[in-house]
Formats: structure tokens, C-alpha cells, sequence
């Protein structure tokens, strides 16, 4: 069956994958569930999930609700609409459904999309510039644009002091040194049964201890999917983490920096390029000019992707040299130093099963589905769709650009830029903004290009570019330099972010 093996609760239960649920479908498993409650669940300009709750009255309603959605205040979810013309439609989309976790009484969520007054999808609302950002993408290059995400986040609770790990040497450490491996399992476990396509899950670099607390940094990282899923997925997980801590008595943040000499968290995010089910990334083997297009567009408009994926002034103090995190513009193969990494591929060909399970006979598997590039700007403080769709904006550009072999040519490194003996180098590549501030100015120059196709709505524009401005931080990671005092200060006043 094709849902086989499908961790979807919904999916198992309807026998159909989420991308076929109909209304019908979902009032049939509701009926048969005997479930009385639904909730509607969508992202606001603070980059969160909002909810609505509805107690399901009779079929009638049922139905009315699932048909035409809800109205909400448009000004208090997003600071770019007027409170004098703010309603908005919320309309569910049955791919997204799946069971909530956490509700006392039996419900089911959706995640919503937004729609005007006139009954046209909201121009300035997240997931509609992602759908048109993919859109505009598969029109001009006749490719799919898919992602995933690597979701970063430490778990903070009272150190008891036993088996303490090392410091910042958490990389896939294993319990009792890991103190929250149980925990990061039963996320992934939850985050599965909504939908999420989970690869794996890990122990981090970072942790520490501070102040009789343990740090501990932990990454689930996704399967890629088409751009528009990879984003429900991460929305409906950084809600699904969040609400498991709370009620386990542990507190998590996705904040990109936690204090100082500390490894920040990131959200990395690989994308592929699809043609008829098959990954376009690798031609014979080697990185394909339709890969390198793809990442000449993003070379082009990496400063102002800052503007959706570092969106407070702690994302600043991320990007720093020798932190594992990105602060030039260039690429490269298996490279962390650099803002675009093209990782590791199974290009060899070689079977590697049968080398160590001599009972196995060498066969052929097919890896070239599995080659991505990975974009290390971003952090927990992203507008998750807003991201994607400035990522496949970019790629877009890229095979929009006649000189796009030239540009990836030019800012391809396969060294450490940070090393001593390549300073010459690393002062000849253009560097990411330091602020929020200079990320305000770098979409300011390029919002053309993201308004290009109808995609971004000026008005949205207009909104990041202020929200960017008002933390008037131009020169704040130059006044607090190493003072970790006021890091963490700064560090608390953003500490849930995104």
C-alpha cells in the first residue's frame, strides 16, 4: 500500500497520503473518530503559529467551517495591514491535517491560508509568497524546488552534575553524557505523526552550563520535500517542540545565540531542483551547472536573504568568524567555513552495504535523489516561509542571469577562509550584513528582484524593512563586543523568537 510504513496518524487512518485528503475524507475520519473539536492553526508576522478553536456544533457546521473557513484580524497578526481594513479569511488546507498531541479532548488541526476581502488569496501573507515564489520558479525553469530544514534548539534544565559532557564537544553524543536524547526522540516521534518527513535527529556541538543550568543543543533535520510542505513541516515542529517541553518541565529556545564562546543555533536549509522525480543537482557524478545557476542566485542576494532568515539583532552575534557560522559570501564543496556548502553525495557509485555485510551481494542504489546544497545563514529567528520563498527567489535568479557559471565560478573556495594564511582571500569576498539595520538596506537595494513576478507584495516589503529598522542596532555588536553580560541580556530579550 502507498501508505505503507507513513508515520502520518491521518494518513494511516484515512489510507490515503495528505496530498489527497479531501473534505470529504477529513469529515468521514472526524464522524468516525467521533472528534468534536478542530482547531485552525496559522503563521503571523512575529514568524509563530496562531491558533482558533472551534467546538464542532453539528455536521452542518462542520461542514460550513471546513467550506469557508473563519474571519481574524488581519492588523493584529501582521504589522504591515491597517486596523481600518484588517479582516481576513482563514481557509484550511486539508494536506496540512493531523491529530493534536497536546489538546486534553480529541482535535484536529490545520494549518490556514489567508484571503482578502474580495476572496482572493492574501498577496502579503507568508505561505501565499512562498506558493508564489515556487510558482514563478517552476514557470521559469521548469524544475521543482524543494527543501528541508535542520531545526537547531537547546534544551535548558537544572544540572544535576552528573556525567557531565564536555564542553562544546556535543556532536552526536550519546546518553548519559546527552541528557536529552528521550526527549529529542519523543519530538520526532510527535513531529512524524502530524506529517513531518523526519531524516534523523542528533546531540549538537553546543552545551554548557550557567548559572545550575544545563545547556544542551540538540538538531532533528527534515527529508526534502516541495518548498511549500518543508515549511508546514517546520512550523508545525518548532509548535510541536515548544508545547512537548513545556509540559516535560524543560524550557527550549531556538535563539541563534545564547552567550558568548557558545555555539549558536542555526536552520540550515538544503534545497534540491526536481525534473519528472529526478534530482537535477548532479550530472555524471559531479555538481550540475543547473546546481551552480541555482547557487549563483543565491551568492547574488545573500545579503538581503538576511532580512528573512536573521531577523534579530542576536542573529548578528551568530555570524561571526570562527563559529561554525557563515560571514562571507562564497561556496564550496564539504567547506563549513563558507555561506553555501554543497555536502558529501555517495558520488563514488561504490556499493559501501556489501563492503561491511559481506552477506550482502553489491548492488546498484540510486543516490543522486539524495545530493543538496545547504544555505548556513539562516536561524531559528526566520520567517520560515518568508525564507523559502526569498531561497527559491534567489535560485530563480540565478537561471535568470546570463553570467550565473562566471558568478559561481568566482565565489567558489575550497579552503578555510578564516585560516591565517587566507586573509588575502577572505578580504576579497564580500561579507554579510552586521545588523539588522544593514539588512534592512541590502533588501531595500534588491526588493526588486524578490518583487519581480508578483512574488513579495511591496507592502510586505515595506514592513520587514521597518520591523529591521526599529531594533536601530547599526552599530550595537560593536558596543557590546565580548560583554557577556549584555549578550545575555540581549540574548533573554529575544529568547523565543521565531
Amino acid at each position: 500500500m502507498v501508505i505503507d510504513y507513513n508515520s502520518n496518524e491521518l494518513a494511516a487512518k484515512i489510507g490515503k497520503l495528505p496530498e489527497n485528503f479531501t473534505k470529504s475524507d477529513i469529515i468521514k475520519f472526524i464522524r468516525d473518530e467521533e472528534i468534536r473539536h478542530i482547531n485552525f492553526q496559522y503563521p503571523a508576522g512575529d514568524g509563530r503559529l496562531k491558533t482558533l478553536n472551534f467546538v464542532i456544533n453539528d455536521a452542518d457546521y462542520l461542514n460550513e467551517i471546513l467550506s469557508c473557513g473563519e474571519r481574524v484580524d488581519g492588523s493584529s497578526l501582521f504589522p504591515f495591514i491597517e486596523a481600518g481594513n484588517s479582516d481576513l479569511y482563514v481557509v484550511p488546507r486539508f494536506r496540512t491535517a493531523y491529530m493534536d498531541p497536546f489538546s486534553e479532548l480529541p482535535t484536529v488541526n490545520f494549518l490556514c491560508s489567508f484571503f482578502n476581502k474580495d476572496g482572493d488569496p492574501l498577496a502579503s501573507s507568508p505561505e501565499y509568497t512562498l506558493h508564489k515564489a515556487c510558482e514563478a520558479f517552476r514557470e521559469t525553469t521548469g524544475l521543482e524546488f524543494q527543501a528541508m530544514g535542520e531545526l537547531e534548539y537547546y534544551v535548558i534544565s537544572e544540572d544535576d552534575g552528573c556525567f557531565a559532557a564536555v564542553d562544546q564537544k556535543g556532536y552526536h553524543e550519546s546518553s548519559p553524557y546527552a541528557k536529552f536524547g528521550d526527549f529529542r526522540q519523543l519530538c520526532m516521534n510527535y513531529i512524524a505523526k502530524a506529517g513531518g518527513q523526519i531524516k534523523y535527529g542528533h546531540s549538537e556541538v553546543g552545551n554548557f552550563t550557567l548559572e545550575g543550568k544545563i545547556y544542551e543543543q540538540n538538531e532533528i533535520e527534515f527529508l526534502p520535500v516541495a518548498a511549500e510542505l518543508a515549511a508546514e513541516q517546520l512550523m508545525v515542529a518548532k509548535w510541536i517542540i515548544r508545547n512537548l517541553a513545556y509540559r516535560c518541565g524543560l524550557d527550549i529556545t531556538f535563539a541563534p545565540k545564547i552567550t558568548t564562546g557558545k555555539a549558536g543555533s542555526g536552520m540550515h536549509i538544503h534545497f534540491r531542483v526536481m525534473k519528472d522525480g529526478k534530482n537535477q543537482m548532479l550530472d555524471n557524478g559531479v555538481l550540475s551547472d543547473t546546481a551552480k545557476r541555482a547557487i549563483a542566485g543565491m551568492m547574488e542576494l545573500a545579503p538581503s536573504i538576511t532580512a528573512f532568515g536573521n531577523t534579530n539583532p542576536t542573529s548578528y552575534f551568530r555570524l561571526v568568524p570562527h563559529q561554525e557560522a557563515p560571514t562571507n559570501v562564497c561556496w564550496g564543496d564539504r567547506n563549513r567555513s563558507v555561506l553555501v556548502r554543497v555536502p558529501l553525495g555517495w558520488t563514488s557509485q561504490k556499493d559501501l552495504c556489501s563492503q561491511v555485510n559481506p552477506l550482502e551481494s553489491a548492488g546498484k542504489f540510486d543516490t543522486s535523489q539524495k545530493q543538496t546544497v545547504e544555505m548556513r545563514s539562516p536561524d531559528g529567528s526566520a520567517d520560515v516561509y518568508l525564507l523559502l520563498a526569498g531561497l527559491a527567489v534567489a535560485c530563480r535568479y540565478g537561471f535568470e542571469r546570463t553570467d550565473a557559471l562566471e558568478i559561481a565560478a568566482k565565489t567558489y573556495v575550497n579552503v578555510n577562509i578564516h585560516k591565517e594564511e587566507n586573509a588575502a582571500l577572505l578580504d576579497s569576498l564580500s561579507v554579510l550584513p552586521d545588523s539588522c539595520a544593514a539588512s534592512a538596506d541590502c533588501l531595500a537595494a534588491q526588493r526588486a528582484i524578490y518583487e519581480d513576478k508578483g512574488v513579495f507584495a511591496p507592502a510586505m516589503i515595506d514592513g520587514l524593512i521597518a520591523s529591521l529598522q526599529k531594533f536601530n542596532d547599526r552599530t550595537l555588536r560593536q558596543d557590546i563586543g565580548g560583554d557577556q553580560a549584555k549578550i545575555l541580556e540581549l540574548v533573554k530579550t529575544y529568547f523565543h523568537c521565531g
